[in-house]
């Protein structure tokens, strides 16, 4: 289901509509917040390549094999806040 900014009825989409939305959503806010050069220290040109405008939280219910493929999808997307639950 989608709900329009701002709407207020929720509207049938079907999967691959979803998908691209959603996508589409994830690749904007990566290109839009990706650092190539550390902010503590540009005078030195450290090369960091992170996306600091996405996270990603795990559950303690996924098995060892999702966990393992939303932390590589996650650092292939640049991401350096991962957070899990079964952590704690």
């Amino acid at each position: 289901k989608y709900r329009a900014p701002h709407g207020t009825e929720w509207v049938d989409i079907d999967y691959v509509t979803a998908i691209q939305r959603i996508a589409g959503m994830v690749k904007s806010t990566r290109d839009s917040t990706f650092v190539e050069i550390g902010v503590q220290s540009p005078e030195t040109g450290l090369t960091v390549n992170r996306c600091e405008g996405l996270a990603s939280v795990g559950a303690a219910a996924f098995n060892n094999e999702a966990c393992y493929l939303i932390t590589k999808l996650s650092r292939a997307l640049g991401i350096v806040y991962l957070e899990h639950q079964a952590r704690v």
